[in-house]
Order: C-alpha cells, then structure tokens, then sequence
C-alpha cells in the first residue's frame, strides 16, 4: 500500500511536469571555481580553460578563479592548460539550471624549479605518477556517487564498487562494514577535509564503525579518495584504508539549495554567502523509516536524524579558515508485527534496543608560505551508545535484561603539519596531540551450565560486568618525503610515522611504533607506470577494550599496538584521460591482533553486528594474513557511457586462541563489481550495477548451549570448535537507477527510481535458531506437552533459513533551486 501510493505521487508529479511544462533548455547554467597549485595550494592565474561541448574558454584571473555561465544544461569536460603545468581534463561535471557547481581543480607543476629557474623542454616528457600514492588509489566523483545504482546517495555503499571492498560478514548484507583487503572494518579511517571523522555510518557498532546507513551527505562531497595501502604518513591509526572525502565550497555568489526526496528520508541541503569573503555550506536529512518499516510490517522501528556544515572564509590573501560539523541522532525500537512469523518474531529478541548520537566538530587554518603551506587544525568528536536486550524486548525489566551498555567516548584532536617544495624536494611533517576521555558501563549475562563429576551444576550462568571510567593522551608525529628522479620517470616517496600513549596498559614510547613505509612510481611509457609499495603501520584497539577491568581476576586488558605489514607491486595504464585500469597484488600480515579469552575468537572477526566489541577479557597473542590480486577498469563519463569494473580474488585468516589460522567472517575469496551507465536524449539516464561476493564463511551452533541461552539472550550460541567451518552459498545481485531531469528557468527537477536486487536474488546469510512454536506463532511448543521450562531444555529447535529475496524500490525526487 505503501509503495503503490508513493508511485502514483511519483507518476502524476511527471505526468503534470512533462505536460504542463514541455522539455526546455533555458540557457541559465554556471560552472564556477578554482585552480590551485596541488603543492603549494596557491591560486593560479592566467590559465586556460577550454569547455566542451561547445569550445568555449576562459582564463583563470589573479585570485585562480574561473566562471563560465549562460550554459545550456548538460554534462561537458573541462581542459585546463598553463605554461609549466601538466595538462588536466575533468569529465562528468554536470552543469544545471538549480544550482551552480563549484569545483577545486589542482594542477602538478610539469618540469622542476631550481632557485627560481624553470627548467622546460625535457626531452622525454613521460613521467611517473603522484608522488605521495603512487598506488592503490581509487577517486570517485560527486556525480559518480549520485547516480551509482543502489546506493541511495550513500557513499559507504558506493566505494564497495571498488576492488578489494567488500560489504562485511555474509553474503551480502544491508550494513556498511568496509571490509578492505581482507581486513576488519575497524581498520579504516575517515578524514573529512582533513578532520578525522571517526563514526561514518547510522546505528554503528561501538569498536568497529559499520552500519546500515552512512551520515554523509553526498552533496557536500566534491569527491572521494580512498588508499588502500601506502598510507601518506600523516594518517594514523589505519591498517586497512584512509578513506578522503573533499567538501565543495558554498557558492560565493547567491544563496542556493537542494530538496531530495525517497521512500526512505528527506533532505535539505543550502549553501551561499555570508559575507564578502565566507561561504557555507549547511544540511539536515530526517529518515521516516519507522513508518515505512509498519507500513510494510517489520518488527524493527529505525530512526535517525543528521546534521552536516561547512563555513569557509578568507581571512587575508595567503589565510584560509575552515568550520567543520556533522552530527547523527539514532533511535532503534521494535514492535509486533501485525501478522507474526517466526522469522519476524526472532528478529524482536535477537537484536538490541540502540540509542546513538555522535558529533564530530572542527576547525583548520591553511596558510600559505613560500614553496609550500602550513595546517593547524583542532577537532572533538563524541559517540554515545546505549545498548538495551532483554530475554522479552517487547515487555522489558531490569530483572529480564541480558545485555547494557552505556558508554561515551570523546577524543579533543590537535594537529600540525607543513609542506615544502624546494629544488625538487616534497617534504611534509608534523605534530599530533589527542586528549581521550572514556567512560563506559557494561553488562552480559548468559546461560552456560557446567556439570561436575557428580553431575551437579557448577556454574548455572555467567557475568560480564564492568563500570569503567579512564582518560589518557595520545601523540605521534609524521615525516613525508618524496621527489622524482630518473628525468622525472621515478616517483620516490618514503615516510615514517611514531606513535604512543599514556594508558598504562598500553605503550608510551612512540619508537617502539616506528612505522615506515616506502612507495615508488616507474612511468615505463607516457601511458604505463609500474608502482611498488612496503610499509609497516600501527593502530590502537578499541576504546572498549582497553577500559575493559576483569573484577574476576583483577586484570586489565591489554593495549598493545595492533600491527600490520603491507607489500604491494601493481601496473597502471592509462590510454586516455577517460579510461584507466589497474592491476594490484598485495599481502598483509598482522600481529598483536586481540583475541577473546572467552570464545578464543580473534576480534578480527567481530564487528558485523549492532552494539559494540572489545566489552570482553582480551590477550593480544593473534596474528592474521590476508593476500590476493585486484582488476580494475574505471571509464569516465564521455560523450554518454560511463563504467566501473572491478574483481579481486582473495584470502583473510586470522589466528585463533590456540594459535591455528582459521578463515575470516569474511574471506569470500571472490569480490566482482561491475557499474555501468548511459545518459539518453532529453536527459534521461540509466545506471545498471551487478554485484557478486563469492562463499562466506560462517559457524554452526552449538545446539546443547543454543538450546539452554536462547531465552535468555534471544540467538542461538556458536560452536566455537567449528568456528567458520562452513560456507553459505554464493551471493549475486544486480541494482537498477532511472533517472529523468527537467531544467527550468530558477529550478531542476530530477525524479528518479532506484532499485536494489530488482531480478530478487536470494541473500544468503547465517541460519538462525530459535524454537518451534504454535500454529498461531502465539508461544513456543516443548517436546512432553507442558509449558516450556525457563532452561528451553524441553523445548523444541527450529533453525531458520536465512535467504530472502527482497527487491527494494526507491522513488524519490530532487529539486535544486
């Protein structure tokens, strides 16, 4: 009913636009923006900027700017051309009626500058690639996340397109948990216009940063870089990927916005002027999927709430400074399903109750010096997590409940960093300063009876409590170096990163987390460059952990460094500015990895479901390994067809409490991706993606103990002794976005439908236990006939398939005016 009443508003708001307005082409668009030195960031003057369709240039004026207006509405290319400067071509850039698209553009100097000199007509002018990252690097654009099929404007789900993302634990589930090379999704970091953002997702898990649905809002983002090795030093903290997004600037001219419109949320976007020399940008999105989940009668309630700015202004000519604020609200709830299942029913008392809010706010200062430029920033960030289960959710007390966490963490950030350009020298250092206050209370409770000799019950439940409340500093800092050799043809970038603490249980001596890291770019033709990279990086567990007092025994947790090695070789070639591919091998290798005491799991395998990990007795003795081979094909948007494809292969392990390497949760061993997409006439559009993830492991339950905690905590208990010994089946599907636009004289209209597995491919996930109940799904049946005991030992198992098939449609509409 839902749906039906939502297409028929979809279908009479186009019926009434195309009739009553006709197809237009008001001449109204306006492509504005910047060229800066990507060395130096200063602005470029007297450069030229060709525009096509329609060969139109302009020249950049003494403050960098450009600006090209009356533009019919479209899609064109941008070439940008000056004296000692490489050449560089922008395509996709959509140019609208509603808004102005504001864009930065970096440009690399071509030859190398000694004392003043320039030194021009090299006679080979092949040259090796950027000097920081020569490798595993993947960018995507503003328009690239916006119409990517199924990502709903998420920009978690969209970087899964690119090789060696996975989408975390099973076959494909609805959560964001970044799952790069093999490694846990806890080993990413996000950094937003250079502030580190440390929660990217809705309803995320507490230790690991996955969820169903990310925070960002995607048009505030110019684009997105995601490394997946050969980490500049500057970043901390990351195994997996660092993980760039880029803000545009506010329009400096007019105030301007956005409506977007789904069946799952609304947002409103705005950006302008707010005096001569400051812009913002400013956006609040408010989800009603509480309603759409009872229309279509989910037992789950989700709701949430975000909130994102930005504020720029110049403060002289060489002074930048810059406001950042994202902030989220969630609430989870349950409630009976009109017509019950046992399918639905299970999912009331198998998860939790989640209460979240976060913020991350910050400011930075860029100022320009000669041959380079200085940052100073500060940020504070919060996460508070409420967790709440009990044995009957929808009938709660305190007497009842299995599982409570109350936990708040907070991080005050300092960074400073500079970077100089001198004789052909890239040099960046700096310092980082962090004030960590952690507070946390928890407590689980499950069922596990032990007998003795006598056959007497030893041990008829167990405890884990902890009332924890500790503060401490962090600090490191970072040297990068890199310059081109060889006629320009070698890259060479090496840089080393120190870090320490003072948590007692941890390490305060940064030299002991030497992490070094060395990356090289070999341009074998102007088309061809061969890239290596060996670097050694540290991060520290989860807060969670290192809080984390055993009142049993009396011991704290350990807080040793998390350690990872990375080698990687790999061939980019390049025949076009449009088209790229790449071919990467890569293999990590972990150590100090946590594993818990009580399932002898390593915490590398945790993560995938709601709540938090690390509320656990730990020893950090784990290791783990992961290797494979990435393919990658990008095709930019020329002329009308763009596309993405990618396939890894790929093996994770991590060690277990004896020692033995088992399979990750998610060593699928094959990740495929394939994008594709086509702009028709009259501004139609169509976008078309197929997703595979090969076999993913998963553990069979431990049907004694199953049978004994499922009243209590709502889920069957693992069979640790078989952990990951079997594998569901192979997960495939394919998503679906039609898109359609009209341009008018003030506004855009922009309605389009979204479709996820539109051809309903099963989903595999891991079984499910619970136990059998009556014909009415009223209460549970036992095997004598009398009511259930409160142990379950006489009731009767039921393990419940988990495959559904469920197309999701989204209709929505975006006006910018």
């Amino acid at each position: 009913m839902f749906f039906s009443r939502f297409t028929f508003l979809i279908s009479f708001c186009l019926f009434f636009l195309s009739t009553a307005f006709g197809q237009n082409s008001f001449n109204q668009g306006i492509l504005t923006g910047i060229i800066l030195d990507k060395n130096t960031q200063k602005p470029l003057a007297g450069f030229t900027l060709l525009l096509n369709p329609g060969a139109s240039s302009v020249v950049s004026d003494s403050l960098g700017r450009f600006r090209f207006s009356d533009l019919n509405p479209g899609t064109y290319i941008i070439t940008i051309t000056g004296v000692g400067y490489n050449t560089k071509t922008l395509e996709n850039l959509l140019v609208t009626n509603g808004n102005v698209n504001n864009i930065s553009i970096e440009l690399e100097a071509s030859s190398v500058v000694l004392d003043n000199v320039t030194v021009t007509g090299r006679k080979n002018n092949v040259r090796a690639t950027s000097l920081e990252t020569p490798l595993s690097v993947q960018r995507l654009t503003t328009e690239e996340i916006k119409r990517n099929p199924g990502g709903n404007f998420d920009i978690s789900k969209v970087v899964q397109s690119l090789p060696g993302v996975g989408g975390g634990a099973g076959g494909g589930g609805f959560r964001n948990d970044l799952v790069v090379r093999g490694g846990a999704p806890s080993e990413n970091v996000y950094y937003l216009d250079g502030i580190e953002i440390p929660v990217l997702n809705h309803f995320g898990t507490q230790g690991s940063g996955g969820g169903p649905q990310g925070i960002l809002n995607a048009n505030f983002i110019e684009d997105v870089k995601m490394n997946t090795s050969a980490f500049d030093a500057r970043y901390d903290n990351a195994l997996s990927s660092v993980l760039q997004f880029r803000q545009k600037t506010g329009n400096s001219q007019k105030s301007q916005g956005n409506v977007i419109l789904s069946a799952t949320d609304l947002a409103i976007t705005a950006d302008g002027p707010l005096a001569k020399n400051t812009t913002y940008l400013a956006s609040v999105r408010r989800s009603y999927l509480q309603f759409l989940f009872k229309a279509i009668d989910l037992p789950i309630r989700p709701n949430y709430w975000d909130y994102q700015l930005k504020i720029n202004t110049r403060l002289g000519s060489k002074t930048t400074l810059s406001l950042v604020g994202i902030g989220a609200i969630d609430e989870f709830s349950f409630a009976r399903p009109r017509n019950a299942s046992p399918e639905k029913l299970y999912v009331i008392n198998s998860n939790p109750s989640i209460n979240q809010w976060n913020y991350t706010v910050g400011a930075s200062i860029k100022k320009l010096i000669k041959n380079g430029f200085v940052n100073l920033s500060v940020s504070r960030n919060t996460l508070n997590n409420q967790v709440e289960k009990y044995e009957d959710n929808e009938n709660p007390t305190l007497a009842s409940r299995t599982l409570f966490t109350d936990s708040r963490e907070t991080e005050n950030k300092l960074r400073i960093d500079a970077t100089h350009n001198s004789k052909g020298w890239k040099v960046s250092y700096g310092l980082m300063a962090q004030y960590v206050d952690f507070n946390n209370r928890f407590e689980n409770v499950y069922r596990k009876e032990l007998v003795d000799t006598n056959g007497n019950i030893v041990q008829p439940e167990i405890r884990i409590s902890a009332a924890t409340s500790t503060d401490f500093f962090k600090y490191g800092g970072f040297l990068q170096v890199g310059r081109r050799i060889l006629n320009e043809r070698m890259a060479v970038s090496a840089g080393a990163r120190i870090d320490g603490n003072s948590l007692a249980t941890s390490e305060s001596n940064p030299f002991k987390q030497f992490s070094p890291r060395l990356s090289l770019s070999y341009a074998l033709t102007n088309q061809w460059n061969l890239n290596a990279s060996v670097g050694r990086y540290f991060k520290l567990p989860s807060y969670t952990q290192l809080a984390f007092f055993n009142q049993a025994n009396n011991r704290a947790n350990p807080g040793s460094y998390i350690q990872s090695d990375h080698y990687v070789l790999g061939t980019e070639y390049v025949p076009t500015s449009s088209l790229r591919f790449t071919v990467e091998g890569f293999y990590k290798k972990y150590s100090n990895y946590p594993v818990s005491l009580l399932d002898g799991v390593s915490l590398a395998n945790k993560g995938s479901d709601f709540g938090s990990i690390g509320n656990e007795p730990i020893v950090q003795s784990g290791k783990g390994r992961a290797f494979g081979l990435e393919l990658f094909a990008q095709k930019k948007l020329s002329k009308r067809f763009f596309g993405i494809l990618s396939y890894t292969f790929y093996r994770s392990e991590f060690t277990r409490l004896d020692g033995i390497y088992l399979p990750a949760s998610w060593d699928n061993r094959h990740l495929l991706s394939a994008t594709w997409g086509y702009k028709f006439k009259r501004n139609w559009e169509l976008g078309l993606k197929f997703r595979l993830q090969g076999k993913a492991p998963f553990s069979p339950f431990d049907l004694e103990q199953s049978q004994l905690n499922y009243l209590s905590i709502g889920t069957g208990v693992l069979d640790y002794s078989r952990f990951n010994s079997e594998r569901l089946p192979v997960f495939h599907a394919s998503d679906v976005r039609i898109d359609k636009k009209w341009n008018y004289r003030k506004f855009t209209l922009d309605v389009f439908l979204d479709v996820t597995n539109w051809y309903a491919a099963k989903v595999p996930g891991p079984p499910q236990y619970t136990f059998t109940r009556n014909a009415e799904n009223t209460s549970f049946i036992s095997n004598d006939g009398n009511a259930v005991k409160p142990d379950g030992s006489n009731a009767i198992p039921l393990i419940l398939k988990n495959n559904d098939a469920t197309p999701t449609p989204t209709f929505g509409l975006i006006v910018e005016f």
